[in-house]
């Protein structure tokens, strides 16, 4: 769950602005990076503790997570607004 509290946040922002600001310089072409951020990202984390299946497994989750979160958020708002538009494919 993305929602952690302010002060938790605060530590992170300028790291997070940073990546940002640097993934929007090729807004066409940003994907092969993102997935290069994140998976960095799980790397350093994997490799401060000693690899386990749980931690692959806690990762994987929070993986999914934020991918069920994103679709939730973003993908789901943006698919109801397509079948007003273009009418519904279920009956």
């Amino acid at each position: 769950m993305p929602y952690i509290p302010i002060e938790q946040r605060e530590p992170l922002e300028y790291s997070i602005l940073h990546l940002v600001a640097v993934l929007n310089k090729y807004p066409d072409d940003n994907r092969g990076r993102l997935n290069y951020i994140i998976s960095r990202l799980m790397e350093g984390i994997i490799c401060d503790e000693e690899i386990s299946y749980n931690e692959i497994n806690d990762l994987i989750g929070v993986l999914e997570c934020a991918k069920l979160e994103l679709y939730r958020r973003l993908a789901a708002p943006y698919e109801d607004e397509k079948i007003v538009s273009n009418s519904d494919v279920y009956k």
